[in-house]
């Protein structure tokens, strides 16, 4: 039951993430770093502090016991993945939220899911399981469907006039987006590694009393902090190089409107790691598989949106058919993933394969019954 709940809070964080560029295109009269370094002050500082505030027993205490070595790797890949999301935003710019989500999310689910197990050694034990097996198979399945919608995407290109492309995204360039989206992919995976880092952090908001369900959000205020910091440079670089600094006070543009609009675009971009966080602590010994799940759920809300706002408008009928085929096998691979991680948890059910560990008053975990009578015999 835990690995399904897991599977619904990654749908929801796949939504959240999904969603969250729409209301930067109800922004009016700045430029982009203006509304990207706004929306990012929201989802980099003030929602990882208020969400975490209200999630984590002690959250600031927890992080002043954390290892310095722990809380500076979680930083830092934060400020590795600050460069995907940095490039992600001008991936959504050039190609639009359906293909440029396709092309970006492919790659950092594959390096998202495949690394952690093998940076932690648990590779070869993965692909040994028949659930491990499922969880890659499916991953497989996801990076196909992504392909086919990056194929619908060049077809997209091939067959509409420059201003047909500028009818569905305003910018769209393929060469330039492609490039940018393949750099984003790449480091926006830094964010699954940064999580990974940082499970000494979740241990000890778990041990403060903090629900399971939560304690991955102490992790994301220091993974997002280093997220701030590329971006903010980059921002205020591009501000003070372009000159647009001036947007924040012209008098000509909407102030109050584009920060309100911004901040709800900052604040759903937290939420897809609020609800990733809650769905990685149910997803059990294949934790690290949510990473498929989480860029699944996205490219598959980010498409339907794509065909809701038209994008693809003037693609004819067998391009729409070639980019649903590869919404449809990234659905599909959500629900792929979904079951291995049931047999995976079922296999840590089944008594034969694993005993349920027993927590002594002493703090340890004996996990098997000689452990536990060997431990209780100490106390003695």
């Amino acid at each position: 039951m835990a690995v399904i709940w897991g599977v619904i809070l990654h749908a929801l964080g796949g939504f959240a993430s999904g969603s969250f560029y729409l209301p930067y295109k109800k922004v009016k009269g700045w430029s982009w770093e203006s509304y990207w370094l706004v929306g990012g002050i929201v989802s980099w500082v003030f929602a990882p502090l208020i969400m975490g505030s209200l999630t984590v027993k002690n959250l600031f205490g927890v992080l002043a016991q954390a290892d310095t070595s722990t809380l500076a790797w979680t930083y830092m890949w934060g400020v590795l993945w600050g460069f995907g999301g940095l490039t992600f935003g001008l991936a959504m710019r050039y190609l639009g939220l359906s293909l440029g989500m396709a092309v970006t999310l492919g790659l950092c689910a594959v390096f998202g899911t495949i690394v952690p197990p093998l940076w932690l050694g648990t590779f070869p034990t993965l692909i040994q399981s028949a659930s491990g097996q499922m969880i890659l198979m499916g991953l497989v399945v996801c990076v196909m469907g992504i392909l086919i919608c990056g194929l619908a995407g060049i077809m997209k290109e091939k067959h509409l006039t420059a201003d047909q492309k500028k009818e569905g995204v305003a910018e769209f360039d393929l060469r330039k987006g492609i490039g940018v989206a393949i750099f984003s992919g790449v480091m926006s995976a830094c964010m699954s590694f940064g999580l990974t880092a940082g499970q000494p952090i979740a241990d000890l908001a778990k041990a403060s009393g903090t629900d399971p369900l939560y304690m991955n959000n102490a992790v994301l205020v220091v993974v997002l902090l280093g997220g701030l910091t590329t971006n903010a440079i980059w921002c205020i670089y591009l501000n003070i190089k372009n000159k647009t600094y001036t947007d924040y006070l012209n008098p000509t543009a909407p102030a109050l409107r584009n920060v309100l609009f911004c901040a709800a675009a900052g604040f759903t971009w937290y939420l897809q790691f609020f609800f990733y966080g809650m769905g990685d602590s149910q997803m059990g010994e294949f934790r690290f598989s949510g990473w498929t799940l989480h860029m699944a759920f996205i490219i598959a809300f980010s498409s339907f949106w794509g065909l809701y706002l038209h994008e693809w408008r003037g693609a004819n009928r067998l391009t729409m058919r070639t980019v649903s085929l590869g919404i449809l096998a990234v659905v599909l691979s959500t629900v792929i993933v979904g079951y291995g991680n049931y047999l995976g948890s079922e296999t840590e059910a089944a008594p034969e394969a694993r005993v349920e560990p027993t927590e002594t008053s002493a703090g340890q975990v004996a996990t098997t019954s000689e452990e536990t009578n060997n431990a209780a015999a100490a106390q003695d």
